[in-house]
Order: structure tokens, then C-alpha cells, then sequence
């Protein structure tokens, strides 16, 4: 016997709400992604990233792993590998979408 056990097997035994809670924080986690895991989802390469951007291929790995850049770059960044950038404010019950950066442009 190799040890391992289907996932459904190992959490047959958990409550209803412990499901529900680790089906709701599995959900919350695929909606979180780093810049670098988004551009592996859009299936581009940091050399692709970067030929969009014109920029090199070691600049498009310092930026993955920067934890602090302008609004508008990242803007720029996102819209590259296809998608629109939108900023929300969490207040737990309800969500706000911060329109002030909609209209910036370089």
C-alpha cells in the first residue's frame, strides 16, 4: 500500500460547515494570484510580457517579484497580458469599486 488516499477520502469524516468553510477558503485563493501566476494562466512567457511591454525579459522577473509599483504600471502591465485592472475596497460586508484611477492614462 503506497500511503496515499484520495482528497475525498481524507475529508469524508469533516463536518458539513468544515467543508463549507475550506470550500469557501479554496475559493478565495483562486481568486488571489501574484503577477507571475497570472501571466503563467494567460499562457505568456516573461520574454513575451516583455516584447509587449518593450522592455527586457529580466526586467518582467524583477517586477514578479516586486511587492510595491504605481497603479499606473501595473495598469499597463495587466492590460499587456490582457485583461483591465480594477481596484475594489473590502469593507467585509459590502465591496466598493475605487473609480479615481479609471481615467489615468500615460
Amino acid at each position: 500500500m503506497s500511503g496515499h488516499q484520495p482528497f475525498s477520502q481524507l475529508t469524508a469524516g469533516f463536518s458539513p460547515s468544515r467543508k463549507a468553510k475550506i470550500a469557501a477558503h479554496t475559493e478565495q485563493l483562486k481568486s488571489q494570484m501574484a503577477l507571475d501566476e497570472i501571466r503563467h494562466a494567460v499562457s505568456l512567457t516573461q520574454d513575451e510580457l516583455a516584447s509587449k511591454l518593450n522592455v527586457k525579459q529580466p526586467a518582467i522577473s524583477r517586477l514578479e517579484k516586486r511587492s510595491d509599483m504605481y497603479i499606473s504600471h501595473l495598469r499597463e502591465v495587466i492590460e499587456a497580458m490582457g485583461g483591465k485592472l480594477e481596484i475594489t475596497a473590502n469593507f467585509g460586508d459590502r465591496k466598493v469599486k475605487i473609480t479615481n484611477f479609471d481615467f489615468i492614462q500615460k
